[in-house]
């Protein structure tokens, strides 16, 4: 008995001994069960973290675009609001406009009569253009008129030279007919 005793106890030793092994190893498992709630934990408030740091990097994004159009914005008012500056003043801006308004009523009266002044010399001139053609043409009816009676004359002399009564006076009547016919040409 005293061997099984013995070996009771060596057996009692080993279990104790694989108890404790197995303890340590239930424990460690625990341990590892814990890491790895912990890490997944962990791995979850990570993901949170990165999802939460993406939409504040949308959020910044938007915000930066919004401070840029702000900006250009702001720009594009300084730009205008120097142009305006370097315009002179409302009340000189009327002036000039009041001033021009005034030179072109003047100059719009200054037409008028310029028009008025021009229909009137383009009448006188078609009037005079119409007394110079019924002068001429009562000219060219004296020419004709003066003519005939030169050529009457001419002839009642020939008629008078052929009977022997014409003389010096036919030659010099026939003469000034033919200036008068060169003048009526030159004419």
């Amino acid at each position: 008995m005293l061997i099984r005793k013995r070996l009771a106890k060596a057996f009692l030793q080993e279990m104790n001994t694989f108890e404790i092994l197995l303890l340590k190893s239930k424990a460690a498992v625990d341990a590892n069960v814990r890491e790895n709630e912990n890490f997944n934990e962990l791995k979850d408030e990570i993901n949170r973290q990165i999802i939460r740091a993406h939409t504040d990097i949308e959020v910044l994004k938007k915000q930066l675009e919004e401070s840029k159009a702000e900006r250009q914005h702001k720009e594009e008012c300084e730009a205008i609001r120097k142009m305006i500056a370097m315009q002179p003043p409302m009340s000189e801006t009327h002036k000039i406009i009041t001033d021009l308004e005034k030179e072109i009523a003047l100059l719009e009266v200054e037409n008028t009569a310029r028009s008025r002044a021009l229909e009137l010399q383009k009448k006188q001139f078609a009037l005079l253009l119409h007394v110079v053609d019924e002068l001429q043409k009562s000219i060219e009816e004296e020419q004709k008129n003066l003519i005939e009676k030169m050529q009457t004359s001419i002839d009642e002399n020939r008629t008078g030279v052929e009977d022997g009564h014409g003389g010096p006076e036919a030659m010099a009547l026939d003469h000034l007919a033919n200036c008068i016919c060169a003048c009526i040409t030159i004419i």
